[in-house]
């Protein structure tokens, strides 16, 4: 197989990474059903938003070694299975507690799944569509969050939210059919990792080089604001009176808007533009657009407030675009690319775990959302 034939199996790898991503944001659109029916509380509920990231907090690097020296292929399709039966057994949940370990469980999953793919990706293609192809890999959380704030609704409100469990577990069971089908196998000895280099050594190497640790901090400022504001937008849109399919509509279109960044940054990066300039211009967007949105200036605009969400969302995707397109750059080596973004994901599952309850906490404290 050439590299050119390669963009097909190269899709179906972002597609499988949107497929897990849908695990991560479905928790948000049924918080309100889960509070009636299960009596979650607001501070359990932050920890159910973000306790799928509990494994990448734990995990992230050991992972991303074990994936370099195992296969990529194989790691991505034992997350898949990990992550579908998980789901399904989340649908049968009674309990807060039970569905804690499967959410937990599903982090392993969501982990297995998306550390190997930007190492997939570099084996998959030419050079010159790599850099653009991990831009679009940067988008695959806020495209599968965002489609899961729209598509949740439906199904939590009609058939009730463990059918909506059942159906992101079937979206996980198909790609990794195809990805079994039509990704190429890894190559022999189950990796690209010298003989001899085993799994301290990678972590040894990436953890003593100072890309990785730069693009780690980063991603991990970045995703505690991220999963903080885009996990509880239904919660708050619907004490505003936004509810329904019209603050399913709104809450879905800012994880959009995100894919927006990761794209440009995909491109600005193949165009030449400066990795600091896209992170800087990605994180004050990130500040600008948050305070709009919070602040109890523009309690009475409600407008202008959606107008903050929106900046936050689509400027603040040039962040994780462009960190995904330096990962293979930053790395020590060829073969410690996935072991690198094993760390950068751990420190960004940190954020992601830590923002959540903590936002909860804050508004508990201060009584609102300012």
């Amino acid at each position: 197989m050439t590299r050119q034939s390669g963009l097909l199996p190269a899709w179906i790898v972002v597609a499988a990474g949107v497929a897990a991503a849908f695990h991560i944001g479905k928790l948000a659109p049924a918080i309100p059903a889960l509070q009636e029916q299960l009596g979650v509380t607001l501070v359990q509920a932050g920890w159910l938003v973000s306790l799928v990231q509990l494994a990448g907090m734990l995990l992230g690097i050991v992972i991303g070694t074990a994936a370099d020296g195992i296969g990529l292929r194989r790691t991505m399709l034992t997350g898949l299975t990990l992550v579908t039966v998980a789901g399904i057994a989340g649908g049968f949940a009674h309990s807060v507690g039970a569905l804690l370990a499967l959410r937990a469980a599903e982090g392993v999953g969501v982990l297995l799944t998306t550390v190997p793919a930007p190492g997939l990706i570099r084996r998959l293609l030419q050079d010159d569509h790599v850099t653009r192809m991990l831009g679009v890999w940067g988008a695959y959380v806020p495209f599968g969050t965002g489609l899961a704030l729209i598509l949740g609704p439906l199904l939590i409100h009609g058939p009730g939210w463990p059918w909506w469990w059942w159906a992101v577990a079937a979206g996980t069971a198909l790609m990794g059919t195809l990805v079994a089908l039509l990704v190429p196998p890894d190559p022999l000895r189950g990796g690209s990792a010298p003989a001899g280099e085993g799994l301290v050594g990678r972590a040894r190497r990436t953890l003593t080089h100072r890309g990785p640790w730069l693009a780690a901090a980063v991603f991990g400022l970045y995703a505690s604001q991220w999963m903080a504001v885009i996990g509880f937008l239904p919660t708050l849109y619907a004490a505003a009176g936004w509810v329904g399919a019209t603050g399913a509509l709104l809450s879905g279109i800012v994880p959009f808007c995100n894919v927006i960044g990761n794209l440009a940054a995909g491109w600005g990066l193949h165009r030449g533009r400066s990795p600091a300039t896209l992170l800087v211009t990605g994180l004050g967007g990130q500040a600008v657009g948050s305070f709009l949105a919070f602040t109890s200036l523009t309690e009475g605009a409600p407008v202008i407030r959606y107008a903050g969400a929106l900046l936050f969302s689509t400027v603040g995707g040039l962040v994780p675009g462009a960190l995904f397109a330096l990962a293979p750059k930053i790395a020590p080596s060829a073969t410690t690319v996935s072991t690198s973004v094993g760390w950068i994901q751990q420190l960004s599952s940190a954020g992601q775990v830590l923002g959540p309850p903590f936002a909860a906490a804050v508004v508990g404290i201060v009584g609102g959302w300012q």
